[in-house]
């Protein structure tokens, strides 16, 4: 076994492959970049290399940089998690060249997997069945629209050495496959610095289900399994599961000997993931499925495997790589219960997924169990920014069945708290809990098709809206040192010798105005009237930043976490941001920024659609931008004639950058207001709205 592992990765990945090491005694080696210096993995390691500035193009893509920092450590192995250099065969041959053992498949594995047309003909030959399509040679415009003819729209286009959602657009019609084609390509050479493409058929009820494949160099190879990933947003994964709803034993003997026919005729060695989609239309059939692509590497899913097999697939990993044999055989394997996974994003569902970024003033996640796993890279006090992937944690539960597993993820989700960064922590919580979901009938545009459920905005809880009232009337500022937290004369809240303190308030919850009037009781009970709603309440105790609420007929924690001049108010697992609205401010900035249109968050310039001059209509692309792993559409809040294009493609710009500006006009047009300078913002995968 290995000395000592570099562990050529970050966040929640790294500190998973240092859990395992240091179990098995392996010393562990971290590297970060300079926004990394304090993160966690950094901490969990038992010594940490710089490897270069915040971009991972200049520090965690650096394979100079990650090999210097591995000669120097004197590492005998490297991990490469997944992402980053994880699928690089140039990695691979220069770590072998310099004598450090790379924890993963040969490079030829990998470049044999590595563009997806390459592949589809390589599994053709192997037997495998493959989704119709045409990845060959060909890649003129017009050449592709015939192919995507003959194949049959909807289409999918796809980057040949795309993967993890990028470089895909779906073209539905044969007017959509020119703006899917230019923008696959354009996200294709960003991403990947490969701008061909292949098309295929477009499977209108699909699931996406993948098999977990092992092999050794000792020439065992065999599956660990299906995962189903069919639950979506922009092709990315949401939530995944083992076994799949629905998998018969005909279906699931015949997909891993597909898998691992497809892992034994590119030679390989560890862990990978063979993932296909099936064709639902008539339920799942063993001669409704075709491969759709290989992971050489391990899954950020591969928890719910491991869950249901009792297995460590990193400790499989590195014993693999070090040249031992698999830890068992096919036939000592089996499925034990069920296991679901939650990825919990720092994104903001309810204005199309966008990344956010902050720091996370305030974490807390449940307690771990034999039936609940939370992997995290995160902790209080730490940064999500636009630099990496803004997954913040996976949360995994197992059951003896489906129906136990998810009630254990769903009481999971509810438990944990996170304050200071938005977050899909509602979004996941309502997925989990949406009947249809339950049922097991899914495929991988359901969340499309319920997305106005799923964001649909609950009221605000009773407890949350008391809590916010009085906090806006300053009952829970608190006291000076020495002082008891709700004693009278070390607060701010109003007194009144006879008769009850009355004040009227004005706030925002979760960006919702608030008004409400406040009257303090003298028994210590506060009186909150907003609108129909009037409730009863007094604060009981307070433990920290925990406050204890009596509403008459129950008693309801509330966490409280100062932000900026507001307040995160936590609650039932969710987290409500609570703001005293400036309304001279929110005014100035209404009227200023019918002028221009600004960047919703940091990033790249990735293409400039229009010019000085131009004419355009509300929601017409203006720029697109490159942030946090995809491709963001700014449109036009209204009408307008283009005054200035204020970027150039290629620029890095920080969040509230002036983008574009309008030329003047005889007043704002009513469709614009409340805009304020931001635009429409989209997906590049997303429909106009």
């Amino acid at each position: 076994m290995f000395r000592k592992l570099l562990v050529a990765n970050r966040g929640e990945i790294a500190c998973r492959v240092m859990r395992t090491a240091h179990r098995l005694g392996i010393r562990t080696v971290a590297v970060y970049s300079d926004a990394d210096r304090d993160a966690l993995h950094v901490a969990m390691a038992d010594e940490a290399w710089r490897v270069g500035p915040a971009p991972a193009s200049r520090s965690y893509l650096d394979m100079e940089s990650v090999l210097t920092a591995t000669d120097a450590a004197g590492a005998d192995a490297v991990h490469p998690g997944y992402g980053f250099l994880s699928e690089n065969p140039d990695f691979i041959e220069a770590c072998t060249a310099a004598g450090v053992a790379f924890v993963g498949p040969p490079a030829a594995a990998v470049r044999a997997m590595g563009l997806k047309d390459a592949a589809k003909r390589l599994m053709e030959a192997a037997g495998v069945p493959v989704i119709p399509g045409y990845h060959g040679e060909e890649q003129d415009d017009d050449a592709l629209l015939v192919h995507a003819r003959r194949i049959g729209f909807p289409v999918l286009v796809k980057a040949v050495a795309g993967g993890g959602g990028k470089g895909m657009r779906r073209a539905d019609t044969e007017a959509e496959f020119p703006d899917a084609l230019e923008g696959t390509r354009r996200e294709a050479r960003s991403s990947f610095g490969n701008d061909r493409v292949l098309v295929e058929r477009c499977v209108t009820k699909p699931r996406h289900i993948e098999i977990q494949v092992f092999a050794d160099a000792h020439g065992n190879a065999l599956h660990l399994f299906e995962r189903d990933c069919s639950p979506q947003r922009r092709h990315q994964k949401v939530v995944e599961e083992s076994p799949a709803p629905g998998m018969t034993p005909e279906m699931r003997r015949a997909m891993g000997a597909a898998a691992v026919a497809a892992a034994r005729s590119i030679d390989y060695r560890g862990a990978g993931t063979v993932e296909f989609i099936a064709d639902t239309s008539e339920g799942l059939r063993e001669d409704r499925f075709w491969f759709m692509e290989m992971n050489t590497r391990l899954q950020v899913e591969h928890p719910v495997t491991e869950m249901v097999t009792g297995t460590d697939l990193v400790e499989w990993q590195l014993r693999v790589a070090a040249g031992e044999p698999l830890p068992a055989a096919q036939s000592g394997l089996s499925l034990e219960g069920h296991a679901v996974e939650a990825r919990v994003y720092a994104e903001d569902p309810v204005h199309g997924f966008l990344p956010a970024t902050g720091v996370l003033t305030h974490v807390e996640a449940p307690m771990q169990s034999a039936h609940l796993r939370i992997d995290c890279g995160v902790r209080q006090g730490d940064a999500i920014t636009p630099h990496y992937d803004p997954m913040i944690a996976k949360v995994v539960a197992h059951g003896a069945d489906r129906g136990t597993a998810l009630e254990r993820l769903a009481g999971a989700l509810r438990t944990f708290e996170i304050a200071g960064v938005t977050t899909n922590m509602a979004f996941l919580s309502r997925l989990v809990a949406d009947t249809r979901f339950r049922s097991g009938a899914v495929d991988t545009e359901f969340i499309d098709r319920a997305l106005d459920t799923l964001l649909a905005r609950d009221p605000v809880p009773d407890a949350v809206l008391a809590a916010a009232a009085m906090h806006a009337a300053g009952a829970f500022a608190r006291p000076a040192a020495g002082s008891r937290w709700n004693d009278p004369w070390s607060t701010l809240v109003g007194w009144r010798l006879w008769g009850a303190a009355e004040q009227r308030v004005h706030l925002e919850v979760d960006g919702g105005a608030v008004e409400a009037l406040v009257a303090y009781q003298d028994d210590g009970t506060c009186r909150i009237d907003s609108g129909s709603t009037s409730l009863v309440a007094k604060p009981l105790r307070r433990d920290g930043d925990r406050i204890d609420l009596d509403l008459a007929d129950r008693i309801v924690p509330v966490r409280t976490v100062p932000h900026g001049a507001g307040v995160h108010l936590i609650h039932d697992g969710r987290t409500y941001s609570v703001a005293l609205p400036n309304r001279t401010a929110d005014a100035e900035e209404t009227a200023s920024a019918l002028d221009h249109v600004i960047a919703p968050l940091p990033g790249r310039v990735a293409k400039t659609a229009v010019r000085s001059g131009d004419t355009v209509e509300r929601g017409e692309t203006l720029v697109v931008l490159e942030a946090m792993k995809m491709e963001l559409l700014v449109e036009a809040p209204r009408d307008a004639v283009i005054d200035e294009v204020a970027v150039s493609e290629g620029d890095q710009v920080v969040e509230g950058t002036v983008l574009v500006t309008f030329a003047e006009t005889d007043g704002p047009s009513s469709s614009s207001a409340g805009q304020r300078g931001r635009g429409g913002v989209r997906t590049a995968s997303e429909p106009p709205r």
